[in-house]
């Protein structure tokens, strides 16, 4: 017959005490770093979806600040996409990874990637380059150096500077960005931003986060 806690010796219940004190300590502190974790994470994702005016002006300034800003390669590349057009974006950025090679035996597979993909004739996405430049090219692939494609990638950042890039700074795809929310809100505007903003801002930025 159960006597209860009473009948049990005080060693017992000493321990059963401390055994519960704890368990309320360990889950206690487990909810606390929880609590931290999920406070930090929301910070960190905050923080990095922060893009300021500032920032997306600077993007008319010049194309490079443009694709070289991690948010503004993003947008410009979902542009250039909806464009049809990706493969110029693609092949710079390509061009600028290559480059970055420090093993001198990666260079050669890695130079004949990017010719396979941009240059050569049967190329998957082949960039819009003169002949001069791509014989000059084609023979540089026979000793690929960190340089090689050099003067292609110039031609392609010249092309995107004089056409797409300027399409992209009268596109919704930046315009959605650099207008603060409800300024200019005519008729015709804010038709504009409900049918643009969710569609393209919104894909522009989690393609950046």
């Amino acid at each position: 017959m159960c006597k209860g806690l009473a009948a049990l010796p005080a060693t017992c219940l000493k321990s059963a005490k401390d055994m519960k004190h704890r368990l309320g300590f360990l889950l206690q502190k487990s909810d606390s770093c929880d609590y931290s974790s999920s406070q930090g994470k929301k910070e960190k994702l905050s923080s990095s979806q922060r893009l300021s005016q500032e920032e997306v002006r600077k993007w008319a300034e010049s194309l490079e600040n443009l694709i070289h800003h991690d948010r503004g390669l993003a947008a410009f590349r979902a542009f250039l996409k909806s464009e049809y057009s990706e493969e110029n974006i693609e092949f710079w950025v390509s061009c600028e990874e290559y480059k970055k090679t420090k093993s001198p035996a990666k260079l050669s597979p890695k130079a004949r990637k990017i010719y396979d993909e941009f240059i050569s004739v049967q190329a998957t996405k082949e960039v819009n380059l003169d002949s001069c430049t791509r014989e000059k090219t084609s023979h540089n692939m026979l000793e690929p150096t960190l340089s090689c494609f050099d003067e292609a990638q110039r031609k392609i950042f010249t092309l995107m500077e004089k056409d797409s890039y300027r399409r992209f700074l009268k596109s919704p795809y930046y315009l959605d960005l650099v207008s603060p929310p409800g300024a200019g809100c005519g008729p015709e505007n804010c038709k504009r931003n409900h049918t643009h903003s969710l569609d393209c801002n919104s894909n522009i930025i989690s393609q950046c986060a």
